[in-house]
């Protein structure tokens, strides 16, 4: 296909470089090389079947924000097989409010966001990789945040409304028609077992470990655009999500492990609450007993006194809305 570009000589290399071509450099119609033909692309919002629903979502959302970068932050990723890859890919996003869209008429306001994409890839002759399945988390609340707006209001606002902003179903954790070839559940590697079972334990209830497993001077990038720093901030952010959805199911789906010179170790979490919303924290409000589910990532680099840096990732937008939710 004309435009394809074959110059990338590792897998890493391939996941930024056609982040660049795509968005920043136009190219658009490359997805129809470097995606598969019926790819699903599942995230918050929805399930996007199809390279082709993808380059309309892609052209939709470059007429709202056409200034938008996407700063590779970090790829962690592995082979799946011989041929077959898997990236964690954690990006932010720089953009001018400057079109009309989904987030209403144009603001002019300037945006940041974090995105984490993850994507498994098979060997293609043409395009050396080619993506056939794809997880994908918007900060959205961060964007509703930065635009004045409240995301609970937002979301009642997305129920309420008939338009085209609220004409796709949300992930629930997906159904048979949702799968995609890839069926794994990830790497081996220490330090992906290590993060993937605090997570389970600090889940379960087990907040000491904080303390324990995280180093005193951690950074912490949480939902919403927020950034802090220490034990205390990320006490309380574990401790508000668990208890807005106390009986909820926690589901660590995929994890990947990562040891790179030069590198701290690092690891990405593919993760799920499912249930109801029975309790108080981050989430308090009406709409209590409903049915939610959350799609989480997240992102970990570790140092010699502990878990240093995370980023954790949801939609706050599609939370709320399913709490919201119009009967």
């Amino acid at each position: 296909m004309t435009g394809i570009s074959t110059k990338y000589k590792a897998f890493p290399d391939f996941i930024l470089g056609i982040t660049h071509e795509i968005w920043e450099s136009r190219g658009v119609d490359l997805l129809n090389g470097y995606y598969s033909k019926d790819i699903p692309v599942r995230s918050p919002d929805g399930v996007v079947k199809g390279n082709q629903a993808v380059i309309r979502e892609t052209m939709a959302t470059l007429s709202e924000f056409p200034d938008r970068r996407l700063l590779g932050e970090d790829v962690i990723w592995d082979r799946t097989g011989p041929d077959s890859w898997y990236s964690s890919h954690r990006i932010m996003s720089l953009a001018t409010h400057s079109g009309s869209g989904f987030y209403g008429t144009a603001t002019g306001k300037q945006l940041r966001y974090r995105v984490i994409a993850d994507c498994h890839a098979e060997r293609n002759e043409a395009t050396g990789w080619r993506i056939n399945d794809e997880w994908l988390v918007r900060d959205r609340g961060a964007v509703v945040r930065q635009l004045d707006r409240f995301p609970f209001k937002e979301a009642s606002s997305l129920n309420c409304s008939m338009d085209s902003r609220n004409s796709r179903e949300l992930f629930r954790g997906g159904t048979k028609s949702d799968a995609g070839p890839y069926g794994g559940a990830g790497n081996d590697s220490a330090v992906g077992r290590h993060y993937a079972g605090l997570m389970q334990e600090i889940m379960g209830g087990g907040i000491r470990l904080v303390r324990q497993e995280y180093d005193r001077a951690c950074q912490l990038e949480h939902p919403e655009g927020v950034t802090c720093h220490g034990y205390g901030p990320a006490e309380h952010f574990w401790i508000a999500l668990r208890t807005s959805f106390p009986d909820a199911k926690f589901s660590v789906e995929h994890r990947l492990g990562i040891e790179e010179a030069g590198l701290p170790p690092r690891a990405a979490l593919r993760w799920s609450l499912k249930g109801k919303h029975s309790g108080k924290g981050m989430f308090d409000g009406l709409g209590k007993d409903r049915e939610v589910y959350v799609m989480g990532m997240s992102h970990a680099e570790f140092g010699p006194n502990g878990l240093r840096r995370e980023f954790v990732l949801f939609d706050t937008l599609a939370i709320w809305q399913q709490i919201l939710a119009v009967t």
